[in-house]
């Protein structure tokens, strides 16, 4: 897996084109709770990994509305423990 170090303090933002894979899709479900604000992500697949780790993260507090794209909003979260 390719990584990206970031140093400094200069805040990130723009696209990143990601493949439709459940096992790119995962990991950045999840870390879209970093973000601060929501995240769209595109092309996730109808899995029930996918179903199961959005349920999950509903429970964290993370609001995630699917139509087409996935939007992670996880400004209600708290605590990461569910």
């Amino acid at each position: 897996m390719d990584k990206f170090r970031v140093q400094g303090r200069t805040r990130l933002s723009g696209e990143v084109s990601i493949s439709g894979a459940k096992n790119a899709a995962l990991p950045i479900l999840f870390a879209a709770l970093l973000a601060e604000e929501p995240v769209e992500l595109q092309n996730v697949p109808k899995l029930k990994d996918i179903d199961t780790t959005i349920k999950l993260l509903n429970q964290l507090g993370t609001k995630i509305e699917r139509n087409g794209s996935v939007f992670v909003d996880a400004s209600g979260v708290n605590e990461f423990c569910a």
